[in-house]
């Protein structure tokens, strides 16, 4: 194929010489949402479409835009059908990531060097589905083709962990642990809200939620567990203990609460979450500002997570400081990472969080890698220029996958040629150092290993 090379996205000698330096260094996915269970059963895939499309959100949204029925995307038409619409809607996608990511996706993991569109669609499917047969594909595999080291999954908080203590007697290369998430408790108004809670057992107050919320912190920490992950669309003010108590009692009677008392809610258990965060020394993601479900009549039919979010307008950042505030005042605001998915937003949440950076360690408050929405060569770029012109990108923790698709892992590389272009741009422009040895270290660090230090991992 053209156009993709070993100088792909690398703009001079410099940002080569610096791709050179770390194209083959392992990767630590700190944020992903891979399914444990999969990883575990060392099951072979049984297509292209399995392995490729058939939980990747984003491939979906891609298809929609190109006007391709849902039948070809969700609904009842057959893996080769559903792969042939996705390769006729990709292949005139010019500029978008997935443009990019499945063409290298091919080539990375199958070998296959034909150039995705309609007319070559069914001979991609019969060479790469030979391949997955002949070299009985696992998901085991793909990570390890990838050179992965570390897998963080994204796990709710009523999950059954005893997996990962199965995934920790095999012999993988790689160790998996599951990072904490309790939206589906702090989503005080969701219809199946009450349903959730009851998955944690007998919960009729407040106190009782917050000691089962600890408890079940504990057992994710006994199967290895170092991160959690907290979303929300924007952050809300910390209200009165004793109101939210009142909130959730009324919600657990079956009462309909106002937004007003789920915005309370969410806010309170935001705080109350970070400060056992920091009890336990968890490194806390926070993501703010996906509005999520947009399409109701979808919802209704395919469920979360199906490629119906969006970017959010709200800026809470008075209420992000106020809450790092009352966190850093009572010393309890843990090691964070904050992800901003409006980028008119990121120069006021960077600017933010280099007021509560300490010398316990090293960029204590992280400013995330650019995501969903904003993880393309455009995105990554403007987080760059954000990052280095307010921050200290020698700190940062560089790239993850957050995706539910074993192949995700061509995005790091991805990442790691905007990266080197970015900094091999300024070395010719004469902006920055010209020692390749010293920049040299700094893009091996944000490729991986101060992801590795900042989680505590050997």
């Amino acid at each position: 194929m053209s156009y993709i090379n070993n100088n792909f996205l690398l703009k001079g000698k410099n940002a080569e010489t610096l791709f050179d330096c770390i194209k083959n260094l392992p990767i630590c996915d700190y944020h992903c949402h891979l399914n444990e269970n999969e990883i575990a059963e060392h099951k072979p895939f049984t297509d292209l479409f399995e392995v490729m499309l058939k939980y990747d959100h984003y491939k979906w949204r891609l298809m929609r835009f190109a006007g391709v029925d849902e039948e070809y995307i969700t609904g009842s038409k057959s893996p080769k059908e559903k792969f042939t619409a996705y390769c006729d809607a990709l292949s005139t996608a010019f500029g978008n990531p997935l443009y990019h990511w499945s063409q290298n996706e091919l080539k990375v993991y199958f070998g296959c060097e034909l150039e995705i569109n309609k007319e070559n669609a069914e001979a991609i499917w019969d060479e790469c589905n030979d391949y997955i047969k002949k070299h009985h594909l696992t998901p085991q595999a793909l990570i390890e083709s990838s050179n992965v080291t570390r897998i963080f999954t994204t796990n709710e908080i009523f999950d059954d962990v005893e997996v990962f203590e199965k995934l920790a007697k095999k012999d993988y290369k790689f160790k998996v642990a599951p990072a904490f998430r309790a939206d589906k408790i702090m989503n005080i108004d969701a219809t199946k809200y009450n349903e959730f809670v009851d998955k944690l057992g007998t919960v009729s107050s407040l106190y009782e939620l917050e000691a089962k919320i600890e408890e079940r912190l504990q057992a994710f920490i006994k199967v290895g567990c170092v991160a959690s992950d907290t979303a929300v669309q924007k952050v809300e003010l910390i209200p009165e203990k004793k109101e939210v108590a009142k909130i959730f009692k009324n919600r657990r009677n079956g009462k309909q609460i106002s937004e007003e008392d789920a915005a309370k809610f969410k806010g309170y258990l935001t705080y109350f979450l970070l400060k056992l965060y920091a009890k336990y020394n968890i490194r806390s993601e926070l993501h703010i500002g996906a509005m999520r479900n947009n399409n109701t009549i979808m919802l209704n039919k395919l469920g979360l997570d199906t490629g119906y979010d969006s970017i959010a307008e709200d800026n809470s950042i008075k209420n992000l400081s106020k809450l790092m505030d009352r966190l850093n005042n009572e010393n309890s605001l843990p090691p964070m990472i904050i992800f901003n998915l409006n980028p008119k937003q990121n120069t006021e949440i960077m600017t933010l969080i280099g007021c509560f950076q300490d010398s316990s360690m090293r960029g204590k408050i992280q400013y995330g890698a650019a995501w969903w929405f904003l993880d393309n060569k455009v995105g990554m770029e403007k987080h760059l220029k954000d990052l280095t012109a307010t921050g200290h990108i020698g700190a940062f923790l560089g790239m993850l996958t957050d995706s539910r698709s074993f192949l995700s892992y061509s995005r790091h590389l991805y990442f790691r040629r905007i990266l080197c272009s970015y900094f091999g741009e300024m070395m010719e422009n004469g902006e920055m150092t010209k020692d390749i040895k010293l920049v040299g270290k700094v893009v091996e660090d944000i490729s991986y290993n101060n992801a590795m230090n900042y989680f505590g991992l050997k």
